[in-house]
């Protein structure tokens, strides 16, 4: 078969969508400055889908220290990979800094954090090795994984009994063939919120031996005492061998970063494909980077804020009869029981008739069976938007229940 009939004739698990969704539940454009407020389809909405978690993506010193690199530097400089002549005194700096505040000996930026994560595991393990890891870990975990030509185990999501069932399965074949185990898991899981059991993964360590990789991208600057992640969070820093963040998040920009020991992280910077082979990130997101780290050191008041919100919003939902799960984190699910299309009503409903956006998940992004919207609350947001999104969903709550979004006609769809 032609392999473009092939795809034609399967898009995918979302992609079969892609005439109903594009343009509306996939690929939307949001219009406007970024915050709590921004234009849909022509008109003012309540936005809860970014994940600018403490604001920053337009606090004006950001994007003053953002205009100003970009003016004197441009968008090239500096030209070629790390490596070869890509390297600059602010990547340096960025990397020292950030490796004193997740309290490691090193760090070292990566471009994208998902083609990272990827070269990471390449990098890290080889046949000889075993990767031991979540099952709801994130799709670049999973993916770096299938690089990895050794064996893998999971686990059931947060299952730790039976994480110790796998760990000895990996040590009686890493007894075998003279390899190691690597454990991954999330500090933050993005979609449900929960917090991965760092605390018991690292108490395995007295019994097996394994290196822990952690993947923060939701809990660096929202976890912790000083925003430093989960790990700090849970008092284990400490004992998490590999930090990975993400400047997506938090840092309202591009780049991640990956922290631990020196001797690793050197090891890193000379093989991870993924940045041997790229162009080294541009200088206005570093000097962005280096202004928002001092901006999420030093001013503990935009944590603050995000938290009063998140911690307002979770209250009202539970209240109003909403199933938030077990999150621990500003992620906000809203898990729906029913089918697809009452969900799609729910969710048209919100936007066009009471200005929310929020996104609506579904697999393969979560398991399968499992519908949400996902509110990612922002310390853009202020309680107000919490009250009139809490009275909001309350009315949504009652057309829900009274099987509303079940009938035909029950919202209408604007092109």
């Amino acid at each position: 078969m032609d392999i473009f009939e092939r795809v034609h004739n399967r898009p995918g698990n979302i992609g079969k969508h892609q005439k109903e969704a594009h343009g509306y539940f996939t690929f939307p454009k949001l219009e406007g400055e970024i915050g709590a407020h921004m234009m849909f389809r022509g008109k003012e909405r309540l936005v809860w889908s970014l994940n600018n978690y403490i604001g920053l993506a337009n606090h004006p010193e950001v994007r003053k220290a953002d205009a100003d690199a970009a003016a004197e530097y441009g968008m090239a400089y500096p030209m070629g990979a790390r490596m070869m002549s890509g390297q600059s005194k602010f990547h340096e700096q960025l990397e020292e800094e950030l490796a004193e505040f997740v309290g490691k000996e090193k760090s070292y930026l990566l471009n994208y954090g998902y083609q990272g994560m990827i070269s990471m595991i390449d990098s890290l393990v080889d046949r000889k090795d075993v990767i031991v890891y979540d099952s709801e870990a994130h799709a670049c975990i999973i993916d770096g994984m299938r690089l990895h030509i050794g064996k893998r185990f999971v686990f059931p999501h947060n299952n730790m009994e039976n994480l110790g069932k796998q760990l000895e399965h990996a040590t009686k074949v890493v007894e075998k063939t003279g390899g190691g185990i690597l454990v991954i898991t999330e500090g933050v899981f993005g979609m449900a919120g929960d917090l991965g059991n760092l605390k018991s993964i690292t108490d395995f360590k007295k019994d097996f031996n394994f290196r822990l990789l952690v993947d923060d991208a939701h809990g660096f600057g929202t976890m912790g005492k000083t925003g430093a992640g989960t790990g700090e969070h849970f008092g284990v820093q400490d004992k998490v061998d590999l930090y990975f963040g993400t400047f997506a998040k938090s840092m309202a920009g591009i780049g991640a970063f990956v922290a631990g020991d020196e001797h690793i992280i050197d090891y890193l910077a000379y093989n991870m494909r993924s940045q041997i082979f790229a162009k080294s990130l541009p200088m206005p997101m570093v000097i962005g980077a280096l202004k928002r780290l001092e901006i999420l050191r030093n001013d503990p008041s935009i944590r603050e804020n995000l938290w009063s919100v998140v911690r307002a919003l979770q209250k009202g939902l539970k209240e109003n009869g909403f199933n938030l799960g077990v999150t621990e984190s500003p992620v906000t699910p809203v898990f729906l029981e029913g089918k697809l299309n009452e969900a799609t009503s729910l969710t048209i409903d919100l936007r066009e008739k009471y200005n929310i956006f929020c996104s609506i998940v579904i697999y393969p992004v979560v398991p399968k069976g499992v519908i949400m919207l996902r509110i990612i609350p922002t310390a853009a947001h202020n309680l107000k938007d919490v009250e009139y999104t809490i009275s909001s969903f309350k009315a949504i709550k009652e057309k829900l229940d009274s099987g509303y979004y079940n009938q035909e006609g029950s919202t209408t769809f604007i092109d």
